[in-house]
């Protein structure tokens, strides 16, 4: 992998950085219930298919008291694309296949029912063009419109301070994203999602940043207004049955998932994000 330039070695640390204060604060919730869970941090590197260095990353995982399963993964990759797929990437083609793209990605499946899963992945990618892209969602089991309007609007503010409509937008994408055609359902509750941001780095990557912010703030309250909460047989059945909604988006259409794999990624870390049970009928 080629040296980083400025910008990318900024982006990569603030993902980094994000990973540490996310960590801490579901370690200090697990702290909360009693629990001693921790981060189990693992890191790997890529191949790179023309044979020289292809970056790597750090799989973080717990498994805990109040998160069953959670992923927090960093990643910092490079080197070139196959053929095939760089007729896929914005401008890939016309750099000789040549890719660098880091970022953030996190999943957490919670024990109790009536706690929501979330999703949040933020990136960095560079070709011959540079951008930005990402979001957060919501995926509970039980829907609160308490919990739905809270995290909703705390990414609505980190939306309107950079964009007069981007929340209009990054949250019908969102919708429009996170929609299984084949159930006709979607998976969440939405949240936002957008994907190649160009144009002024420093904009788009305070933007970026302001998201990672916001599920900090929107997140951890969720988790513990709800942890406590005592659940019956009937409803520990319709986390199953969600979960397995979760698996078939991720397996079926998640483009990190597509990325990760046609980029020689550690396959554990891409499939982080798949639960530890589910079920079908």
């Amino acid at each position: 992998m080629q040296p980083l330039d400025q910008q990318q070695s900024a982006a990569r640390t603030w993902f980094e950085d994000l990973r540490t204060r996310i960590c801490s604060e579901f370690e200090a919730i697990e702290r909360e219930a009693g629990s001693e869970a921790s981060f189990e941090f693992i890191p790997w590197e890529r191949p790179d298919p023309s044979g020289e260095p292809g970056g790597g990353g750090v799989r973080g995982q717990m498994l805990g008291k109040v998160f069953e399963k959670v992923g927090v993964n960093v990643s910092t990759v490079g080197g070139t694309f196959a053929p095939e797929f760089a007729k896929t990437i914005p401008g890939a083609e016309e750099g000789g296949n040549r890719f660098f793209a880091t970022g953030i990605s996190l999943v957490a499946h919670m024990a109790n029912p009536h706690v929501p899963a979330v999703h949040m992945n933020t990136r960095f990618l560079c070709t011959t063009r540079r951008w930005f892209g990402g979001g957060a969602d919501l995926n509970p089991a039980i829907p609160y419109a308490e919990d739905r309007d809270f995290f909703h609007a705390e990414l609505k503010a980190a939306c309107d301070a950079h964009g007069e409509d981007y929340y209009e937008r990054y949250a019908k994408w969102c919708e429009e994203y996170f929609w299984l055609p084949h159930r006709g359902v979607a998976r969440g509750v939405g949240g936002i999602f957008y994907d190649r941001l160009e144009g002024e780095f420093e904009a788009n990557f305070a933007f970026t940043r302001a998201v990672g912010e916001a599920f900090l703030a929107a997140f951890p309250p969720i988790v513990r207004r709800r942890m406590g909460m005592a659940w019956s047989e009937e409803e520990m059945e319709r986390l199953l049955e969600f979960r397995g909604r979760y698996v078939e988006f991720n397996l079926l259409y998640d483009r990190g998932t597509l990325f990760g794999l046609k980029t020689g990624g550690n396959t554990d870390a891409i499939l982080m994000s798949l639960p530890p049970l589910a079920r079908w009928r």
